[in-house]
């Protein structure tokens, strides 16, 4: 597997930005959906949401476009993503943005509403290097929900 990408879970993984190129190595990695949780224009020269979408359709992967801007997670971006694993199987996926930290949170965000124990996410997230402790209320929130 590249060293690129990071496992939060058995199925689920982030990555900072990648390129077309790597969408080959994901498939070889046995990833069967990518999910794109970066704007498009977000950086000068970032590879374009199209351009990532048919070199997976290439490689024959599922693709999700879920852009998370400066506005924050919502409802919909828990939702899509929930739709996008549903739709793949919950099989392995990969997901990326400019460093991976907005993928693991609305990852966490939808783990948490699904009934996952926040401390439990918490530490997932930050054995794999991302520290989302800051949103700790918003996880606690969505679990009780879940409940």
């Amino acid at each position: 597997m590249s060293e690129k990408f990071t496992r939060l879970t058995d199925s689920f993984h982030v990555t900072p930005q990648i390129s077309p190129d790597d969408v080959a190595v994901a498939a070889a990695d046995g990833f069967t959906l990518i999910v794109n949780n970066r704007p498009d224009g977000e950086m000068i020269g970032q590879p374009t949401s199209a351009a990532i979408e048919a070199a997976a359709k290439a490689a024959g992967l599922q693709y999700a476009y879920i852009p998370v801007d400066g506005s924050g997670i919502g409802e919909s971006h828990i939702s899509a993503l929930k739709i996008a694993l549903k739709s793949a199987g919950n099989k392995k996926t990969l997901a990326f943005c400019r460093s991976g930290t907005r993928s693991t949170i609305v990852f966490a965000y939808l783990a948490a509403a699904e009934g996952r124990e926040p401390a439990a996410i918490i530490s997932e997230a930050a054995m794999a290097g991302y520290d989302i402790r800051g949103h700790a209320p918003a996880l606690e929130a969505l679990y009780q929900s879940s409940n």
